[in-house]
């Protein structure tokens, strides 16, 4: 799944090529993508590209009209299997509606084609669908964006936003960092790698912390993304992916040597996920419960 310093690099990529573009065409691909539809998805047709914002995971195109008071959003969630294709010239073949999925390869979601020929396409793989499109007025038109908490990487986000966030309820740090509605663009990868960072494990409670580990585990949320935001920058968006996975300390890794002690990066699974880990790292050597087996990995 994309995540903050991913989509980031989406958004610097595609604000690059085409700011100042005008809309031509917007085709439906998988119709159980395009959650809305007021304003209807052709409000984009002959709108001129203002930019790109990020909300979190979202991306959010921005465009302009010379008649029409509120000017139209494409909101975009890539979820679990999503991708952005960009091209420098679109298909020519119209893009024709579908509804469900393939379990081979990707399937076109949303195509959007600009007046110079560029555009690109939205798509998903796999049969489970949860790639989300909104065409709104506004981006706070979209619930998931209007309770987003708050962004890792602006300067409000000190290290006393964070002690307040850990206090509020008493949780595994792993699912606060995993809470949209906590902080904005952390999904499984990132906060294990914070994580390994901070040198923390990822079912530490957080009423337990400490000042000293809330500055310590603030520095590593702000570093970490910050030095994937910038392996990202100037990528593009073919190789976003690839770049991701070769920063990963942690995660994705399992079997692998920890980078930092040498010691074998562990895993626990849940029903639609897996987080890793470094025992030696984090855990003080002991390895953490998989709650698939309720009992102690040996």
């Amino acid at each position: 799944m994309p995540e903050l310093p991913e989509v980031e690099g989406l958004r610097t990529f595609l604000g690059e090529r085409t700011r100042g573009r005008t809309v031509a065409a917007a085709e439906v691909g998988n119709i159980a993508a395009l959650k809305t539809f007021d304003p209807p998805l052709a409000a984009l047709v002959g709108a001129t590209v203002r930019g790109w914002a990020r909300h979190g995971k979202w991306l959010d195109l921005e465009t302009f009209t010379f008649d029409d008071d509120a000017d139209p959003h494409l909101l975009f969630h890539l979820s679990r299997a999503g991708w952005l294709r960009w091209y420098d010239t679109v298909p020519t073949a119209t893009v024709r509606p579908r509804l469900g999925g393939s379990a081979r390869g990707a399937v076109i979601a949303l195509r959007i084609r600009l007046d110079d020929g560029s555009g690109f396409d939205l798509t998903e793989a796999g049969t489970q669908k949860r790639l989300a499109v909104h065409v709104v007025r506004d981006p706070l038109d979209v619930p998931q964006v209007a309770t987003l908490g708050p962004e890792p990487l602006d300067e409000a986000f000190t290290a006393d936003t964070l002690k307040a966030l850990l206090q509020a309820k008493n949780q595994q740090v792993k699912g606060l960092l995993r809470d949209q509605s906590a902080i904005a663009g952390i999904g499984n990868a990132y906060s294990d790698e914070i994580l390994h960072v901070a040198r923390m494990s990822p079912f530490k409670l957080t009423r337990g912390f400490t000042d000293d580990d809330v500055a310590t585990l603030h520095a590593a949320i702000v570093g970490t993304l910050t030095e994937a935001v910038a392996a990202a920058s100037g990528k593009p968006a073919k190789e976003l992916k690839d770049a991701k996975r070769a920063g990963m300390r942690v995660h994705g890794r399992t079997g692998l040597a920890c980078p930092v002690c040498g010691d074998t990066v562990r895993e626990v699974s849940f029903a639609d996920r897996s987080l890793q880990y470094c025992a030696t790292c984090q855990t003080g050597g002991q390895p953490l419960a998989d709650r698939r087996m309720s009992r102690l990995l040996k």
